[in-house]
């Protein structure tokens, strides 16, 4: 047998070990959505660290010889994943602040609501310790020995970093509006005529905005080319033969495609992101198979 017939054998027997622990982490995953999202200050940026971690997650588990306590484990490995994502992209905007010192310990322990409504933008006002530890304790609800667990770091340092955090949100005004991307008129343009030529069911149209190495992440599921037989067909039937509208718009400053079901819904179920190049689209990223995204999200169509 052939190395490449070894390998086609050892595929189904791999799907199905991916999928029954993707069922096994199914609870978990909007909460760590949670966490991440407010991280990055992205619901998009979020689900890529949530994936990460899954990933990482399915890998160690097979050198594990027990099983570890799921969901703990899962939230280090996302906080470790959030933090080198915002290490590696420079993401935080403030500059970096001394922790309070373990003495000054709030008094009050009680969750504050207006931090968990707060807008994802205002989190990442925080240097990340701050963020992490007011996310976990009162967006979350995890008590102090939780938070610490997670962060891996002492009691007493999760009460200075989330005094500290409380104190700095307070401070920031209520309603930071996150700025839209300055997208280039021929990006602008592709997101408009998909979400146009979607509603009007001209498949032909979609097509035609298509290059010929575009590609199709349907997020969760499957990554391939547009030119490649099979998933992309259902694909295109699913679209075909479901109510769905979609409307071209920002989801927290970046550019989307809010996708409506029932098409007379007035929340979006789920979003479509598209990358161009040389005026034609080359990757088409949906995320209807994790919906949960859409809860912490801020849609405004194009006006």
């Amino acid at each position: 047998m052939t190395m490449e017939n070894r390998t086609r054998a050892l595929l189904p027997a791999m799907m199905e070990a991916r999928d029954r622990f993707m069922e096994l982490v199914d609870e978990i995953r909007p909460e760590l959505h949670r966490y991440c999202a407010r991280m990055t200050g992205s619901v998009f940026d979020g689900e890529d660290v949530v994936q990460e971690t899954l990933a990482k997650a399915y890998f160690a588990l097979g050198q594990m010889l027990q099983p570890p306590n799921l969901r703990p484990w899962l939230f280090r490995i996302a906080h470790n994943t959030a933090m080198d994502f915002l290490k590696r992209y420079e993401r935080q905007h403030v500059e970096p602040v001394a922790e309070l010192p373990e003495r000054a310990e709030p008094e009050d322990d009680d969750i504050d609501p207006a931090l968990v409504e707060s807008a994802l933008s205002a989190f990442t006002e925080l240097p990340p310790v701050q963020r992490s530890a007011v996310i976990l304790k009162d967006v979350l609800g995890q008590s102090l020995e939780e938070a610490a667990s997670t962060m891996q770091t002492t009691v007493g340092a999760v009460k200075a970093a989330l005094s500290r955090g409380r104190a700095n949100i307070a401070r920031t005004p209520p309603a930071i509006v996150q700025s839209r991307q300055q997208l280039s008129v021929e990006r602008q343009a592709a997101v408009q005529r998909y979400a146009d030529y979607f509603n009007a069911r001209d498949w032909d149209g979609l097509r035609a905005l298509l290059g010929k190495e575009s590609r199709l992440d349907v997020v969760s599921r499957v990554q391939q080319r547009m030119a490649d037989a099979g998933y992309t067909k259902r694909y295109a039937k699913y679209l075909e033969t479901e109510e769905i509208r979609a409307e071209a718009g920002f989801v927290d400053g970046v550019a989307a495609i809010a996708m409506f079901s029932p098409a007379s819904s007035r929340e979006p179920a789920y979003f479509v992101l598209l990358e161009t190049d040389g005026g034609q689209i080359s990757l088409v990223r949906d995320f209807r198979y994790v919906p949960y995204i859409t809860r912490d999200a801020g849609f405004s169509p194009v006006k």
